[in-house]
This record gives C-alpha cells, structure tokens and sequence, in this order.
C-alpha cells in the first residue's frame, strides 16, 4: 500500500472510532469491552493515549536506517508479556475515572484523534521517526496506529451492537499486519472473514477445533498478537 494509502487508512480508522463513541451516553460508554477489566472509556482513554503518541512521533524525526517495520515492530509485544500490560490497563481505568464524566474522553479522542490525522498527512513519507525505543518508517508507523485502532475498534462494540464496524481499507492494514506475522508458509482458514480473523489473531476468540485442523502447526502460533 502507497504511503498516501497508509494514511487514508489510519483516517478510516480513527474516524470509524469517533462514529462509535461520539453519540454514546455516559451510560453505554460504561459497557464492558473485549479487554478485560476495560470499560469503553477506559479503552478510548488509551487509543487517546495512541493518538497523542502519534502526535509525538510525527513531531520527532529521526535518522534511520529504522531498525523495525510495520510487522516486525509487533513482535517487541509478544502475547502474555511482561507486567507492563497489567500496569498500563491499570493506569488507564484510573485515568479515564478522573474525568467528571466518561463523555470526557471522548470529547478529548474527537478533538486528539483528527489531529493525529493531520500530522501523518504532513509527514515526510520517506522519513523516519521514533517511537516506544524503535525508529519506522513513517509509512510503517501509521499501519500500527491503523492496525491497533482496527482491533480495538472490535473490542468496543462488543456490548454496543448497533455501531458501526471498521472501515475496508483500514481492516486491510490490520489483515495485512497479521498475514505478516502469520508466516508465508501458514494460510488462515477459508471460512473465517476479516472480523473473525482479526480477533482470533489477537486472542479475543479461541480457535475451534476445526481451526486448529485447518491452520496445523500454525495453529500453536496464536495468538500472533496480544
């Protein structure tokens, strides 16, 4: 996908966050989410914390060669991992609980998100930047902001079954992502869509036993993404 593909994507992406959350009352954003222990605002808060570090990102180029890509930067966070998981969900939930109201986070997502939106079209698509300890292209950078906002977009609407599910290209880059770390020599299986793919990628769904039949050895990779 061409770098100007790259950030239509993650404008899908974000925008297809803010059609979730932007008309919920405080009451809907306090329905559960496929993230264990993670309310909807507790969840937005930290896509707002994404958008802010994508926002920092952009803002600090860096030499390269990158030293990772849009795949690779993924296996820094294996599945499971260590403790950082479980204190950042932590801090989260407490940081989305100070605003007065859950309807807080959102108008700080709507205002965050579109902005980080701005900054990826006016990066330079043949430059580098850091992030979290790594140095991507910019390009790459913007496919795992994409990828990240795609799952957790399927994490929200777990308890809201009316909102709208992620746009088509944006599910492209995540579907994308995990056709990279699946491996050239393992096909996910014929009658699973992108949805179903997606969370079963990350852990969200467990693999049937004609799932394990179909991926074979591939199988004991899930999941590819915590």
């Amino acid at each position: 996908m061409t770098p100007t593909g790259r950030h239509i994507a993650l404008a899908q992406a974000y925008d297809g966050v803010i059609r979730v959350v932007a008309d919920l009352d405080d009451a809907d954003l306090q329905r559960p989410t496929r993230c264990h222990g993670w309310l909807v605002a507790d969840l937005l808060f930290h896509l707002l914390c994404d958008a802010q570090r994508a926002l920092v990102a952009l803002a600090s180029p860096a030499a390269g060669p990158p030293d990772t890509d849009d795949v690779s930067y993924w296996r820094s966070f294996p599945p499971g991992g260590d403790g950082d998981g479980a204190r950042h969900a932590w801090c989260a939930r407490r940081s989305a609980a100070a605003f007065d109201r859950p309807s807080g986070v959102v108008r700080l997502w709507c205002d965050t998100a579109p902005a980080a939106v701005r900054a990826a079209g006016a990066a330079d698509p043949d430059g580098c930047v850091s992030t979290q300890g790594h140095v991507l292209r910019v390009p790459d950078l913007l496919a795992t902001l994409t990828t990240e906002a795609v799952i957790h977009h399927l994490d929200l609407v777990l308890d809201l079954p009316h909102a709208p599910l992620p746009g088509g290209l944006a599910v492209r880059v995540a579907v994308a992502t995990m056709d990279g770390l699946l491996s050239d020599d393992a096909v996910r299986p014929s009658g699973w869509d992108d949805a179903e793919y997606l969370l079963k990628a990350t852990g969200r769904e467990p693999l049937t036993d004609r799932d394990r039949l179909e991926l074979g050895e591939a199988a004991g990779w899930f999941p590819l993404l915590g």
